[in-house]
């Protein structure tokens, strides 16, 4: 679930640790009081409930005294129980969280005052209605359970209560209910990702004793931010980013004087064009106003001069007004700020110097996607605290300098997408901290063995490193000293040689990328064998060659990749390469999302595992080999099929009458992007007869080529019923046959190419078929009408007899 991200599981480890040391601090002090029977049967009775498949609720057996029991607190002179909490905590890939349902035997707790259930998985049942009968509860923590709404009103009864957790569920985009505004003596509402709707209600207004609210991640349908919240005094932490709010932010919120975190980022139709409420937030920390529009706000630099303890500043995608960066001064009074976030905003490399003089303690600084130009200037050399460095996405030129040497708590340099010439300085020799090196998208040109060995002393740290779309050149280099790699691309640079063996060494690769280079050598099956946690390959465009053996062919090459090894890749790319034989069996693969083999030498019949082992798959792109056969019905069952491209091959028989399955399902389904850092998933379609690269907008693409085959029959009917299809290529086969009449109802095509078939009859009229190119309908002599022909032949006659009553015409 989305609510088990790695902030949420800390946190719940933390809430563990706290109620085990309550736990036992109780029962230290309890002089031998132990838990009465009839809550002991009440929690016997809540496990029966359950389906505790990691055996996490073993103590509940174990010993008779309940108190003892994982996760329950005892009052120490009364025995009653006071506490349960059983977050899910994941200490390892084994372990899954709590099931089934939740009895009403918790009611025979009477003494409960604190419950937390977060992270475990209540499969979409609505929130039990009895919890609002446990009257002494004041923390309530249900967060990412996977509940579904409405959520019920009897937990207004919780008069009691100071906390309320109901973060990343699905209340299915309910209201925020408005009887949480009469549990007056909470102190933390956190309602985040839960997919409620707008408007807040105002009733929340009540709640003069928040501390904390947390609203982000909802749908209040561009609704503004509510006045309200500015006279909820007591507010320490407010939260309210991707919330889908809009309009001016209210000034009240600078009444907010205890303020100490603020969170209105994400909310793209929200502005403020002036910040005078910002400057009374002096107890401010903490600052994220990314993607908040603020091109008017022309005082914004002398709002902010107050904010003195700020250690956070978070102005991403603001849209910035030019400024006079001298304006921004204020932060040399305070020695408190720790992160600078000011990518995408346009700044000029006037920024540089504005940072040099108003901190040496930066932890964090992001200036990424800016106008920054000329050389990196040394203003970073005194940052020796620095952790983070982002600078990608400029103008930048030269050499990298000598300005990193004394960044010896660096961990993460990004200066990827400028003009860097030259190589890695020999000065990264002393950034042995470094784990993360991204310097894809310059100039460099230096050998590849040179710029490993400025890495020496991070082979025990480093685990990214993003060389790709440079001049570096040479043979591959010796990287097996770097144990802890999990991403390495080298492609797009002018590397040549054989890829070693080694490779193999590096078994805590998940991203590997080779290609677009001039390697050459034999690639077998013992380079990938230690290769588990392999999840995206990339050797396209190189010059791999494959010596076969009476006991070893083609498929075994690629066949590596259909072993135990391959379960976790989701991307496969070997296109441009020199493959040949039969595909190999990929159906362990089963993650596979992306599969490329075009432009290769593969042979024979498609094979009917792809459709029943690949559910996962997105894009399958099989162009330009020598496959034959028929379609196989099998890929009728890819229900989250976006693009199909089986084109240039041999293949034979007529188009599956299922083929409108794959439209329909597809709909529902998007496409999943592994979170690798500088990844971009692209895929090569034919669009509108050229061949163009699709990136992040293949989101949206439905596509489905099949031109250049040995195709037979009619079109099938049920292939109008595709109605989310873009792309149709069915171009050079030999199709016959009347266009399908209700062809027209594929409303959202773009492309379209039907040429060099032998279709006949009338083009669908009232249609946007009209609106396509003639070229996309020639070759057919027996199709006519706009925009081919302007009309049709009588009855009877033929569009190749038309044609020669023109020509006679004519002449």
């Amino acid at each position: 679930m989305s609510g088990r991200s790695v902030h949420s599981v800390l946190v719940g480890l933390v809430c563990l640790a706290l109620a085990s040391a309550i736990c036992c601090s109780s029962v230290g002090s309890s002089n031998n009081i132990m838990c009465l029977e009839s809550e002991r049967h009440a929690l016997l009775q809540f496990k029966q409930g359950l389906v505790d498949e990691s055996n996490a609720l073993a103590s509940w057996e174990n010993k008779k005294d309940c108190c003892k029991w994982r996760g329950i607190a005892c009052n120490n002179q009364t025995g009653h129980v006071t506490r349960l909490d059983l977050p899910f905590i994941s200490f390892n890939y084994t372990e899954v969280p709590l099931r089934g349902e939740i009895s009403h035997s918790l009611l025979e707790l009477p003494y409960l005052n604190y419950l937390d259930l977060s992270y475990n998985d209540f499969g979409g049942m609505i929130i039990p209605k009895f919890i609002g009968s446990l009257s002494q509860l004041k923390e309530l923590k249900l967060a990412a359970a996977d509940f579904s709404g409405p959520v019920p009103p009897q937990l207004g009864n919780l008069s009691n209560l100071h906390t309320l957790d109901l973060s990343f569920n699905d209340f299915e985009g309910m209201m925020v209910p408005k009887f949480i505004g009469s549990l007056s003596q909470l102190k933390e509402l956190k309602l985040a990702a839960a997919d409620f709707s707008g408007p807040v209600p105002p009733q929340l207004g009540n709640l003069s004793n928040l501390h904390t609210l947390d609203l982000s991640f909802n749908d209040f349908e561009g609704m503004m931010v509510p006045k309200f919240i500015g006279f909820l005094s007591q507010l320490k932490e407010l939260k309210l980013a991707a919330a889908d709010f809009s309009g001016p932010v209210p000034p009240q919120l600078g009444n907010l004087s205890n303020l100490h975190t603020l969170d209105l980022s994400v909310n793209h139709d929200a502005s403020s064009e002036n910040l005078e409420w910002l400057s009374h937030l002096s107890s401010l920390r903490y600052l994220n106003m990314a993607r908040l529009n603020l091109s008017e706000a022309v005082n914004w630099p002398q709002s902010l001069s107050k904010l003195t303890l700020l250690t956070e500043l978070q102005l991403s995608q603001c849209n910035l007004p030019d400024v006079n960066l001298r304006s921004l001064s204020f932060i040399n009074s305070s020695t408190s700020l720790q992160l600078l976030d000011l990518s995408w905003n346009s700044l000029n490399s006037s920024i540089f110097y504005w940072i040099a003089n108003v901190s040496s303690n930066f932890v964090h600084i992001d200036l990424s996607f800016n106008n920054l130009e000329s050389p990196i200037p040394d203003v970073f050399t005194s940052m020796l605290s620095l952790v983070t460095l982002y600078l990608s996405s400029n103008q930048l030129e030269g050499l990298i300098p000598d300005v990193f040497t004394s960044m010896l708590s660096l961990v993460t340099l990004d200066l990827s997408r400028n003009q860097l010439e030259g190589g890695i300085p020999k000065s990264f020799q002393n950034l042995c901290s470094l784990e993360s090196l991204t310097l894809w998208s310059n100039q460099l040109s230096e050998n590849i063995e040179d710029s490993v060995k400025t890495l020496s002393c991070a082979e025990n740290t480093l685990e990214t490193l993003h060389l790709c779309l440079n001049q570096l050149w040479g043979s591959w280099p010796d990287l097996k000293r770097f144990s802890k790699l999990r991403e390495l691309d080298l492609s797009i640079n002018q590397l040549n040689g054989s890829v070693p063996e080694s490779v193999g060494q590096l078994s805590s690769l998940e991203f590997l990328s080779l290609g677009g280079n001039s390697f050459t050598g034999v690639i077998t099956e013992s380079h990938f064998l230690n290769l588990s946690r392999l999840q995206i390959l990339e050797l396209s465009g190189n010059r791999f060659s494959i010596n076969l053996s009476s006991d070893w062919n083609p498929p075994f090459q690629l066949g590596l990749l259909g072993m135990s090894s391959c379960k976790g890749i989701v991307i496969l790319r070997l296109r441009d390469n020199n493959f040949s034989g039969e595909l190999p069996s990929l159906e362990n693969c089963t993650r596979l999302s992306i599969v490329d083999l075009g432009n290769n030498n593969l042979s024979g019949k498609i094979p009917t595992w792809i459709g029943q082992s690949l559910p996962k798959l997105v894009i399958l792109r099989l162009r330009s080999n020598e496959f034959s056969g028929i379609i196989p019905l099998s890929l009728c069952t890819l229900a989250a099929i976006h693009v199909l491209d089986l084109s240039h091959n041999n293949i034979s028989g007529g188009l599956p009458h299922c083929f409108n399955n794959i439209s329909q399902s597809a709909n529902n389904h998007h496409i999943h992007y592994p979170s690798f850092t500088n990844v971009l998933v692209n895929s090569e379609l034919m669009w509108k007869g050229i061949e163009r690269e699709f990136g992040k907008n293949l989101a949206g693409m439905r596509s489905i080529d099949m031109s250049s085959n040995c195709l037979m029959g009619e079109i099938p009917q049920s292939i109008a019923n595709m109605t989310e299809l873009k792309s149709l290529n069915l171009s050079r086969n030999y199709l016959t046959g009347k266009l399908p009449e209700n062809f027209g109802n594929m409303k959202m095509l773009e492309s379209l190419d039907l040429s060099r078939n032998q279709i006949s009859g009338r083009i669908p009229s009232g249609t946007q078929l009209q609106g396509f190119n003639a070229s996309a309908y020639m070759g057919n002599l027996g199709l006519c009408g706009p925009p081919l022909t302007p009309n049709c032949p009588p009855d009877g006659a033929t569009q190749a007899d038309d044609n020669k009553n023109m020509i006679m015409m004519v002449s």
